[in-house]
């Protein structure tokens, strides 16, 4: 018997991401070839591995067993792999990653490029996406999540603190004016961010907020008005340099903005909640030195964070200009 490791590894996927086109995807590979090497694969079994249906595929009996087995198996070479490069010092092997799309688009594909350059032999993937996934379903090896975090079973590594704000365009402050108070928000036309609940909820402190707590203590929430709802952050910064309305936004999309004065950070008496930037991973990931090698990496390149070295000049409290809406 002939087994091929690259047919093992397209079955595996199939049955991890729930169907041959997704595995297809993920290996950036045609549906074709990954049907084929499946099909190579139980031909030389003499078995059928999987049960095929017009939505997904699902394992046989024979099929969830040659998948429990196998999986540990190839486990047990990736890791014996590992070991070999880490005695001769350098770090090979897969690391897939995922990020927010304007966090990666802004700030971290220019990170993985030069940690991808000082580890040749390291083969990065890199997907941008909004969703919150679980990692170990998808098999991503990392995942970069913006949030207040809660309790998870992931582990969790923080590489910054996302500073979000209540900002506007001059000619919205000046046609509608700005809130005094964050009550006087819900008056006003607002932008929601609609990728997660979270998103759609803006939260105040009037002390000292700290990221890693949910709720922090003297906060306060509202649901705006929403005017303009959207799953993206750049989208919702676009509509509010189009004097949409106001919006709540990280500093790292629109700290240049602001600087320009293109937009202006409004203080209604509260500041939104900071946000933390975190590396998450499953349990199972956390002996990878290729990554603890890449978070490392990551927490040096924003010591500072690019978008807080240069802040805007102080403002003025806005006062409120014409009639709110």
């Amino acid at each position: 018997m002939s087994l091929r490791t690259e047919d093992i590894q397209a079955y595996l996927l199939a049955v991890e991401l729930g169907g041959i086109s997704a595995a297809a995807r993920y290996l950036g590979l045609s549906k074709s070839v990954i049907s084929k090497r499946i099909s190579d694969l139980e031909r030389e079994l003499g078995a059928s591995l999987l049960q095929r249906s017009t939505r997904r595929v699902q394992p046989s009996d024979s099929g969830r067993y040659f998948y429990e087995q196998a999986r540990a198996a190839m486990s047990q070479l990736n890791h014996a792999a590992q070991g070999v490069s880490e005695r001769s010092g350098e770090l090979c092997g897969e690391l897939r990653i995922l990020a927010p799309m304007s966090f990666g688009t802004r700030f971290l594909s220019p990170i993985i490029t030069e940690f991808g350059k000082a580890n040749p032999r390291l083969h990065l993937f890199l997907e941008l996406d909004d969703r919150l996934v679980d990692t170990g379903y998808e098999r991503y090896d990392m995942a970069i999540r913006i949030t207040r975090l809660d309790d998870s079973a992931l582990i969790a590594r923080k590489l910054a603190v996302s500073r979000r704000v209540l900002c506007c365009s001059p000619a919205y402050a000046e046609r509608c004016g700005v809130p005094a108070t964050v009550d006087d928000i819900t008056r006003h036309a607002c932008l929601a961010y609609s990728n997660s609940p979270p998103g759609q909820v803006w939260a105040f402190s009037a002390g000292e907020a700290d990221s890693q707590q949910l709720p922090p203590p003297k906060s306060r929430s509202l649901a705006p008005r929403g005017v303009f709802t959207a799953n993206n952050g750049e989208v919702l910064r676009d509509a509010a340099l189009a004097g949409y309305g106001l919006a709540v936004l990280p500093r790292f999309i629109v700290w240049e903005d602001l600087l320009a004065g293109r937009l202006v950070e409004v203080h209604p008496g509260a500041t939104p909640l900071d946000d933390g930037i975190f590396a998450v991973y499953p349990r199972s990931a956390f002996g990878s030195t290729r990554l603890r090698a890449l978070v490392q990496f990551l927490q040096a390149a924003l010591s500072p964070p690019p978008w807080e070295i240069q802040r805007p000049a102080p403002r003025p409290h806005l006062v409120q200009v014409g009639a709110e809406r």
